[in-house]
């Protein structure tokens, strides 16, 4: 009997999932879960190209102040987020970087506030098929200290507020009822998505580095939420987090070039 192993199928090859091939994409991925939202992204880019489009993965690659960066949308939850972050690293991918909405836990955050995450509760399947739950799904140091020290810089010049902190991951987006909600705030969780601690699991496995910030959608404990209309705040939020990512990368690079 033969076994097939993924790992050997895959790599280097063009991609069953994400549709991508070596030399599409950049070391540096940002990670939005809506391909609209990548649509985004490409609009801050030079030379922003569609490399492809399959299922709710969609790729642009583009520069940003020359460095090359791409931008995958991995579409909602962590099985999704896994594969495409698999994928990507087949291909080249060094730097994942979930750009997302996030729900806030505790009252201080309001809606278009940035949050940079510092780790993630896994409270999710996927994780558990690479590590044991005791083992924590954190974002890399490096990378993460980089997009918070752009976040604290840029604030006054956009004008955000920001936040960081331990975040939760979630499976169930309306399971989360009132219970659940103050469980998790009272533990102190700062806000909770839906991708991260998958993202961070499978670049720890893959040696590779992940990091997460997202602008809030709503606050669940002071019930600020908008459900029924466009959120403009949110949206704000998102176009300052495109900006604040894309230069942190920027001072990334130059600070692992010299």
């Amino acid at each position: 009997m033969s076994l097939t192993n993924k790992k050997e199928k895959t790599e280097g090859k063009k991609q069953y999932h994400i549709h991508l091939k070596p030399g599409d994409i950049g070391k540096y991925v940002l990670l939005p879960g809506d391909p609209a939202r990548a649509d985004r992204v490409a609009k801050y880019l030079d030379n922003a190209e569609l490399k492809a489009e399959h299922r709710e993965h969609r790729t642009f690659t583009g520069f940003y102040k020359g460095v090359e960066i791409s931008v995958t949308s991995t579409g909602m939850g962590c099985p999704s987020a896994s594969i495409a972050a698999e994928e990507l690293i087949n291909i080249g991918a060094e730097c994942l970087i979930r750009i997302g909405s996030t729900a806030a836990l505790q009252p201080e955050p309001k809606i278009g506030d940035l949050i940079v995450s510092t780790g993630s509760m896994k409270n999710e399947g996927t994780s558990k098929f690479y590590v044991p739950d005791v083992l924590p799904a954190v974002p890399d140091f490096e990378l993460t200290r980089t997009i918070l020290d752009t976040t604290a810089e840029m604030a006054a010049e956009l004008g955000y507020s920001y936040h960081y902190g331990i975040n939760a991951t979630d499976d169930a987006f309306y399971g989360e009822d009132e219970t659940w909600i103050k469980k998790l705030s009272d533990l102190g969780i700062l806000n909770v998505e839906m991708e991260s601690s998958a993202i961070y699991t499978v670049c720890h496995k893959r040696k590779k580095r992940g990091a997460m910030i997202s602008a809030v959608s709503g606050n669940l404990v002071t019930n600020d939420v908008i459900y029924e209309k466009e959120n403009e705040g949110l949206i704000r939020g998102w176009e300052n987090e495109i900006k604040v990512v894309l230069e942190a990368i920027y001072k990334f690079e130059q600070r692992n070039l010299s």
